[in-house]
């Protein structure tokens, strides 16, 4: 069984190139986020047509996450319980769904924008709000995972110069704890191979040439439970979709289980 998870910045923008990949690499189960529509508006006919279906929490603007599996697709699960909200609204990031023997959650989690912006605490409060969330799947005896873009480096080593990002979100000591705290719930880090240099980074900023310069960071993850973790295969950065025009600011992670 192969699951991967995508931020596809804007499906509409990137729905050729999102079906196509889908065709070419086998992928049974894709964990969409940054949708950047509405679930009214989402692509489903276009992906039942290659035999996928769609689980979409998506409300439009700069959010949205969906489920896409063509193993089957039961009890889902819009929006994340005790969801803390931002400035009163609870915004689309998160979904999660069945998958033959697997289940998942697509999760794109608050970026912080800055330390001491109002966003950043709610990043925090998110975090909290997830762990609880899934703690009772994570330590249950099905196969179990959280993928996403979790706008974190886990460590120093995810991030191309640690120095470039000194006072920034993204690598700070408390985001790092939240992580650590998804972790304790019974979640391990399914860290993936590199197609090319010797870190899997997931995310490359458009501006400064980082992709061609590789200055990359790894924030879009794989956190599985015992039993997902024991079924690992192979995991990797498909570090090609990433070029070219019209790609996405992230490459997509894929994991090959054994199930």
């Amino acid at each position: 069984m192969r699951i991967a998870t995508w931020n596809v910045n804007s499906i509409t923008a990137r729905l050729p190139r999102l079906l196509a990949w889908l065709e070419s690499s086998g992928t049974d189960v894709l964990c969409v986020q940054e949708a950047k529509t509405t679930e009214e508006q989402f692509p489903s006919e276009a992906l039942r047509e290659l035999g996928y279906e769609s689980a979409v929490h998506a409300t439009g603007r700069w959010n949205g996450v969906a489920v896409v599996s063509r193993v089957g697709l039961e009890d889902v699960v819009k929006g994340l319980p005790g969801d803390p909200g931002y400035e009163g609204v609870q915004e689309p990031r998160a979904v999660s769904a069945t998958c033959g023997p697997v289940r998942v959650w697509s999760v794109y989690v608050p970026n912080g924008r800055e330390v001491d912006h109002p966003h950043y605490a709610y990043k925090l409060q998110w975090f909290e709000a997830l762990r609880a969330a899934v703690a009772g799947d994570a330590a249950g005896d099905r196969p179990f995972a959280v993928l996403g873009d979790y706008n974190v480096a886990p460590t120093d080593e995810d991030v191309y110069d640690r120095a470039a990002f000194e006072g920034s979100t993204h690598v700070t000591p408390a985001e790092r704890a939240a992580l650590a705290s998804l972790r304790e719930a019974g979640l391990t880090d399914v860290v993936p191979r590199p197609l090319k240099y010797d870190h899997p980074y997931t995310y490359w900023d458009y501006r400064q040439l980082c992709f061609p310069k590789n200055r990359g960071m790894r924030i879009d993850l794989v956190y599985g439970n015992e039993p997902f973790a024991k079924a690992v295969q192979d995991a990797y950065v498909d570090r090609e979709e990433r070029k070219g025009k019209g790609a996405s600011d992230h490459a997509p992670v894929v994991v090959d289980l054994e199930v």
